[in-house]
């Protein structure tokens, strides 16, 4: 008759452990995977900007609009000027006025990182809602 408790004395128990040695493998191929495609998806597409299908915006009497021309050149109505510049300016102007809308119109081949900061500096100097001015999207004929 054969021992009930196995061949050396000891009973033999169910192993309740978790083996986490394959999950570590997985993890770090993971990781390696996502360093190596992570910079990948930091680079941009080329894309034809700005089109939209948004309905016109209401207009006032005298619209304050800053303009970013194909150069960079960055203008607050007609006047050239720079985004620190723009920043000193629209800082000074009252209350009511950061209430109205204002107007960006920035070149479509103009940097994304100079609009950013144009944007960036007229939310600085109390402006809540700039309006990016676009072309309708033309619909196919």
């Amino acid at each position: 008759m054969e021992n009930p408790q196995g061949r050396f004395g000891r009973r033999r128990r169910v192993m309740a452990d978790i083996n986490v040695t394959p999950l570590v493998d997985v993890m770090l191929v993971l990781l390696i995977v996502f360093m190596v495609a992570a910079p990948m998806m930091t680079q941009g597409l080329d894309v034809d900007l700005p089109e939209a299908t948004t309905r016109p915006l209401p207009q006032t009497d005298k619209p304050l609009v800053v303009s970013i021309r194909q150069d960079g050149a960055v203008y607050l109505r007609k006047e050239k000027t720079t985004v620190p510049g723009l920043y000193k300016v629209l800082q000074t102007l009252p209350e009511e006025q950061k209430k109205q809308p204002l107007y960006l119109h920035a070149d479509k081949s103009v940097p994304y990182g100079q609009v950013v900061e144009t944007l960036s500096a007229i939310h600085r100097a109390g402006f809540e809602k700039p309006c990016m001015v676009t072309l309708p999207k033309q619909g196919k004929k």
